[in-house]
């Protein structure tokens, strides 16, 4: 059946890796008895949204998408599904998302786009949660692709003080996120500041702990530490496979494009 896609055909085997991946998440984890669904952010989230629609009209009719900031509800309006919100929707029934980097364990970086506050609303609402990403998120430990640091969103006012805590829990070089086309810092969709702060590895093997280290210091809203949440992980490689690491240690590989709908 022909189904209207929401992002253009990949132009690239990165692009193509992304799509598979996302495919096979879906395929994997939205199923039609799923009937409120978070939608993430991040480059592979579109061909999330494209397989759902695969999933077709019938399927989707009475489904309800929630999004974790403006890429997403932009995609959900764009592909004509019905738009909702976490306020009227406190449980999810899955939520698929892209992410900066995810370790062995399945522990993420999340915040690039200075979407985490919301992210982690959505990861922690729904029943199942899913990452979604290419072949450079994929690392041992935190922070070994992902450089610019732990993004923590924090309020205006105390932005300054939180970088004097997080100079002394250990980071090197914390610093507030600026803007790139305007002077001033960025400001997330909740009107707080973003600051960027780097660890060393060794704490980065344990980021729980300095998860609730950072989430301590007054004046921080989230930190974009995503711990003991996800499910499974699935991630396109260069060559067109995927790699999905699955909650327990389990590693699957898949090989073949998903069959279409």
């Amino acid at each position: 059946m022909s189904v209207p896609s929401v992002v253009a055909a990949p132009t690239s085997s990165i692009e193509s890796a992304k799509q598979l991946a996302a495919w096979t998440a879906v395929d994997k984890h939205v199923f039609p008895n799923h009937q409120v669904i978070g939608i993430g952010s991040g480059s592979t989230v579109p061909y999330v949204v494209e397989r759902i629609l695969a999933q077709g009209p019938e399927v989707n009719k009475d489904r309800v998408f929630i999004p974790t900031g403006f890429q997403s509800k932009e995609l959900i309006v764009e592909a004509k599904l019905r738009l909702g919100d976490a306020d009227q929707y406190p449980r999810i029934d899955v939520t698929i998302d892209g992410a900066d980097e995810v370790d062995k364990d399945l522990n993420s970086i999340k915040g690039g786009g200075a979407c985490q506050l919301r992210e982690k609303v959505l990861a922690e609402a729904a029943d199942t949660w899913v990452i979604v990403a290419d072949y450079r998120k994929n690392s041992q430990v935190l922070g070994t692709n992902w450089k610019q640091g732990i993004p923590i969103e924090v309020v205006p006012f105390a932005y300054a003080q939180v970088l004097r805590g997080l100079a002394t829990l250990g980071s090197p070089a914390p610093k507030l996120r600026m803007a790139k086309m305007k002077a001033g810092p960025i400001v997330s969709d909740n009107g707080n500041f973003i600051i960027d702060a780097p660890f060393p590895e060794e704490q980065m093997k344990d980021p729980l702990t300095l998860l609730t280290r950072i989430k301590l210091l007054t004046g921080v809203v989230e930190v974009g530490l995503f711990c003991n949440m996800a499910k499974a992980v699935y991630f396109g490689n260069e060559d067109g496979t995927v790699t999905a690491k699955l909650q327990g240690g389990r590693v699957e590989n898949y090989s073949k494009s998903p069959v279409a709908a």
